[in-house]
């Protein structure tokens, strides 16, 4: 029984009706245990010996025509009209249409290539030619079922749309959305870049522990596991911090790490609980070091990864997008003058803590009453000016209230040598000059200590051993982490986050069941 196309197919999900459905599972299992009788299982085949892709015939035509190729991926479309068929194949980087001719495979060949299905996995060996209407093709002189798709793929007109249904069930993502393999494939190619420009930079990659006593790095509630052979919990990372300053007192001098870091926190357009973070950390240079290699890095990747240093993120087509240029040198700002060109208020000219929570309840902002100047300063900042800096925005000089790990300005002791860089009204990467005075450390351990006793859960906690470190001694270092999730979303011009991560964090779906019910009742 031949599978048909039902354009009754729920478009949400691309589906067919559920009685439709079975049938279908059914018929495909029927075939699967007929090639199995005959001793044609494709399941037992262990290789194929593809020479090119898809991609590679089209770019490269005159060269390739009239070539024998063998490509291999999987049948996409189908269409049987007697003595001669088409399909289109898919691999990995497009696809390519397949003259199936039974003349050229011979009649038992051309009859089990009939009873192939959409979502089947194939091998096609032939020459390459131009059909009559132009589209460059493949003459297929063997085709090889590799593989037997048991479930129907989402009916192509509607495709795979449901987006809960995409993050859940990537694979078919992948397979029905082009454009969504060639975001992920570029996300490969953003993290190759970076570590070929780091590399040119002399810096080494290292990799540090996940599962650790002390979480401590960022402020962040962390996740908490147990560790069986020991018999103690651990905490799994927040950040990558404290262990690649360890290795910079142990004199590597620049060391960096793409990994994965865990934040016990709430998800959005632009967070995930576990998402990749870079950090690196260079001996002997300061924030202003990090700010030349942050502008040199995304101005290279820009490059490398777009082919321009003007990007556009947004919609082009309704007007609802950015011009991004990353070519000119990016501005510098301190986070108080950010506040008084967007609103007037100057912060120099309030030096109180309940000078500043007089001015947060006349402008509604919220706070806490443990809150001092410098993270009043930081609700101004994220409530007046964040979304404002879409062309690329270093912001300087943070207050010390938020900035626990960071060298002070000489010149200023209520403000440290840090900067946040802002493109599209996003935060891309946080960077210090690192703090390497061991007593002073110690102190702001204690003052996060007292937070975390006030019930800040997100407070870092006092670290021993990288106190004891910093005793042996660490050089002057610069060090900046980067959100490698956001940079793909910008270079990619990507929505959300779950559009940037393969496999995002989701609600399980017994529980995503339990709460539709929930509602119910």
């Amino acid at each position: 029984m031949a599978e048909q196309q039902n354009s009754s197919q729920q478009k949400q999900g691309g589906r067919k009706p559920a009685q439709d459905l079975n049938q279908v599972l059914k018929v495909r299992r029927e075939k699967l245990a007929e090639l199995q009788a005959a001793g044609k299982d494709p399941f037992v085949i262990t290789k194929y010996d593809q020479t090119c892709h898809s991609r590679e015939i089209v770019e490269h035509f005159e060269e390739m025509d009239g070539r024998e190729v063998s490509i291999a991926g999987r049948i996409m479309s189908k269409r049987v009209m007697g003595k001669a068929s088409f399909c289109h194949v898919q691999d990995k980087l497009g696809t390519i249409q397949c003259y199936v001719q039974r003349d050229s495979l011979g009649d038992e060949a051309y009859k089990e290539f009939k009873r192939m299905d959409i979502g089947d996995i194939v091998g096609v060996k032939g020459y390459v030619f131009k059909t009559q209407t132009g589209e460059i093709s493949v003459h297929a002189e063997q085709v090889t079922l590799l593989s037997k798709s048991l479930q129907p793929l989402p009916e192509k007109f509607h495709g795979l749309v449901n987006t809960d249904i995409r993050y859940r069930q990537r694979y078919v993502d992948l397979i029905m959305n082009q454009d969504v393999k060639e975001t992920f494939i570029k996300r490969s190619e953003i993290i190759r870049e970076i570590r070929n420009f780091l590399d040119g930079r002399g810096f080494m990659e290292v990799e540090t522990p996940m599962l650790v006593d002390n979480a401590g790095g960022a402020a962040a509630r962390p996740f908490i596991t147990h560790y069986n052979a020991l018999g103690e919990d651990k905490k799994l990372r927040i950040s990558l911090e404290l262990y690649l300053k360890r290795l910079i007192v142990g004199g590597l001098e620049r060391v960096y790490e793409i990994g994965r870091v865990f934040r016990n926190e709430g998800l959005d357009q632009r967070h995930n609980p576990e998402f990749t973070l870079m950090e690196l950390y260079q001996a002997y240079t300061d924030y202003y070091g990090m700010m030349e290699l942050t502008e040199s890095m995304f101005r290279y990747l820009a490059q490398k990864v777009c082919g321009s240093t003007t990007i556009y993120y947004g919609n082009k087509e309704d007007g609802t997008g950015k011009e991004i240029d990353l070519g000119k040198p990016f501005r510098r700002l301190t986070m108080e003058d950010a506040i008084k060109e967007e609103t007037g208020i100057d912060f120099e000219t309030i030096r109180t803590d309940e000078e500043a929570k007089a001015l947060a309840r006349e402008r509604g902002i919220e706070f806490e009453e443990r809150h001092k100047r410098g993270d009043i300063i930081n609700l101004f900042f994220d409530e007046y000016c964040e979304d404002k800096m879409i062309q690329p925005t270093f912001i300087m000089d943070h207050p010390i209230e938020i900035s626990p790990l960071t060298k002070k300005k000489p010149d200023d002791p209520s403000k440290v040598e840090r900067f946040e860089l802002y493109i599209n009204g996003w935060e891309m990467c946080n960077a210090y000059s690192e703090l390497n005075d061991p007593i002073d450390q110690r102190e702001r351990f204690a003052a996060q200590d007292a937070l975390s006793a006030q019930g800040d859960e997100e407070a870092q906690h006092t670290d021993e051993d990288f106190l004891h470190a910093l005793e042996i001694g660490m050089p002057p270092t610069g060090g900046i982490g980067y959100g490698i999730d956001r940079l793909v979303m910008l270079l990619t011009n990507s929505a959300a986050i779950r559009d940037v991560l393969l496999f995002p964090t989701m609600r399980s779906l017994k529980a995503e069941n339990d709460n539709i019910e929930d509602k119910k009742d």
